[in-house]
């Protein structure tokens, strides 16, 4: 007698099926399954395993062909395993070959998801590489253009002197001459008439702030962009491109008794972590709550933060991805607002430190947002629109079209009726929520419009009894004072040499300040247009404002200081 092991049997009948025809995989992998050993015991399979092995080798060309009739494919058996087929029914091999199937799906989607959301992040950073670029790119303009104006004047300056020198040369020539040709009667000599006292006088000159009458503070190591005065005490706000923002404490009583009494005490509010300066992390806006007890700043890394009036960090507000260019506290005080570069405004509660909500509108950066009142506001974009939005809708209540180039500021009027805009079309606009069009189109300027300032008079203002005026301020140097109710001009204030960046009105609107890249600080007078003081630093000019009482001007300059001036008239 000869004997075999089942290994050997199973192999004989492999053989025999093999080379009868049955060359299907299905056979391979049944016969595979025969010789594995028993889960139970580890022992090799009995040979009653034949049975099973031809069993599940058709059990196989089943499945496939329920495979094949639902669509299904030859890679799908790679779900399976040998030991499947011992212990498993068709239902239960279908039932594995599904879920591995929709598992493998899952991870494809994944893994698809995630490629996709780092595809976005690129993205986004390329967004703000191109327009970090496109700023430093302006600013090079801007210096070059600056730069060339400042030759021309320098030019302009070299051939008055000459001429001056000329005119000094030939005057005693022109005296003598003037003497010669006077005859007697022209002079009164034999008319009996007494001689006549004729004066010339020259236009008015403005008064030069006299340096006395001006406190420079310093300790900022970079341009100074912004400052604002509380509205509350006499604290002053600055926000500089060293990353950092600073209150500075200023004494009641003129500039120059505060002088003598010491520096104002100021207080570093830092951006950045340890010693190292981070430039993307630049203050771009700043802004005082109602009640002067909060400063919220905004930065070029995407950042708000929320500071108390002693300098502490109360909460930094981080969801935007890309730099803030405006923030604004509404009147209740509960609410921020802030507009970016990645074309959305939020709307943050100050109490919890979250965002409220986040309104994706614009397809270009956000450049400025203004409070219409505590729940709605106005934003304006590259882009060239402006949507007016509301807390709680997710949809814009009210869309302007009409400029022909970038939106640069908004600015609700005291009332919230009546909204103005200014863009780099070379125009202003006045919208109203009654109308889809705008109301005036104010054209007179040459070139772009930076900024615009509505006066604090009219109805609902401290000063109700005065006309509501618009001021305009363009990059052609020049200010324009518009009446609104026909849209006229009413007076163009032309005293600066460079682009104007800032104006602000005094709190009784009797008089305007402006803030020039020509390192001059003009004050106007409101009534009449005319030119009262002026006061010239040493670098151009960002941003002007006026004390809560009127009667001190804050100006912040490419120099890296900022200059208090006291006013009186």
């Amino acid at each position: 007698m000869v004997s075999i092991t089942s290994v050997e049997l199973n192999y004989l009948v492999f053989r025999y099926l093999n080379e009868s025809g049955f060359t299907h995989s299905a056979f391979a992998l049944g016969y595979e399954a025969g010789i594995n050993k028993s889960p139970i015991d580890g022992n090799l399979v009995p040979p009653g395993a034949l049975v099973t092995f031809v069993q599940k080798g058709l059990q196989y060309l089943e499945l496939e062909s329920n495979l094949s009739t639902s669509d299904g494919d030859a890679d799908d058996f790679s779900f399976l395993q040998p030991l499947d087929l011992l212990t498993k029914d068709v239902y239960e091999l279908r039932q594995i070959i599904r879920e591995k199937k929709e598992h493998l799906q899952k991870e494809k989607e994944t893994d698809k998801e995630k490629e996709k959301e780092y595809d976005r992040e690129c993205e986004r950073e390329q967004t703000r590489e191109r327009e970090k670029e496109r700023l430093e790119k302006e600013k090079i303009e801007k210096d070059k253009e600056h730069e060339k104006e400042k030759e021309k004047e320098n030019e302009k300056e070299k051939e008055k002197e000459k001429q001056n020198k000329d005119n000094a040369d030939r005057e005693p020539v022109r005296d003598r001459e003037e003497k010669i040709n006077v005859k007697p009667e022209d002079n009164g000599v034999g008319g009996g008439l007494e001689p006549m006292d004729i004066c010339t006088s020259s236009p008015s000159v403005p008064c030069e702030i006299s340096a006395s009458d001006v406190t420079i503070l310093e300790g900022h190591t970079s341009e100074v962009f912004f400052c604002a005065w509380s509205p509350v005490g006499s604290l002053l706000a600055s926000g500089s491109g060293d990353s950092t923002a600073r209150i500075w404490s200023i004494p009641d009583g003129p500039c120059s008794s505060s002088m003598q009494s010491g520096p104002p005490n100021v207080l570093v509010l830092k951006h950045f972590k340890g010693r190292t300066l981070e430039k993307s992390k630049d203050v771009t806006t700043l802004d005082w709550n109602v009640e002067g007890t909060l400063l919220a700043t905004g930065s070029y890394d995407g950042q708000a933060r929320i500071w108390s009036r002693d300098g502490e960090l109360r909460s930094t507000l981080n969801r935007h991805k890309g730099p803030i260019f405006s923030l604004k506290w509404n009147k209740k005080g509960d609410c921020l607002l802030s507009g970016s570069v990645d074309k959305t405004a939020i709307v943050w509660d100050v109490k919890t430190g979250e965002w409220k909500q986040q309104f994706e509108f614009h397809s270009a950066p956000t450049l400025d947002v203004d409070w219409r009142n505590n729940v709605s506001f106005a934003t304006c974009s590259t882009d060239n629109m402006i949507y007016v939005c509301k807390v709680g809708e997710n949809y814009a209540i009210k869309t302007f079209s009409g400029h022909q180039g970038e939106v640069n500021a908004i600015k609700w009027d005291p009332t919230g009726s009546l909204l103005a805009s200014c863009s780099d079309d070379f125009t202003a606009k006045i919208w109203s929520m009654k109308h889809d069009k705008y109301v005036h189109d104010l054209r007179e300027h040459v070139k772009e419009i930076y900024t615009i300032r509505w006066s604090p008079t009219g109805p609902g203002t401290n000063n109700p009894n005065q006309q509501l005026v618009l001021a305009s301020a363009s990059f052609d140097s020049r200010i324009k004072l518009w009446e609104v109710e026909h849209g006229n001009l009413l007076y163009s204030l032309n005293g600066h040499r460079d682009p104007v960046y800032s104006v602000s009105f005094s709190p009784n609107g009797e008089y305007l300040a402006s803030g020039s890249l020509d390192k001059c600080m003009n004050i106007w007078s409101t009534r009449d247009g005319k030119l009262v003081k002026t006061y010239t630093g040493n670098g151009g000019i960002f941003e002007v404002c006026w004390n809560k009482e009127g009667d001190k001007i804050a100006a912040c300059f490419a120099n890296n200081t900022v200059c208090v001036m006291d006013f009186r008239m």
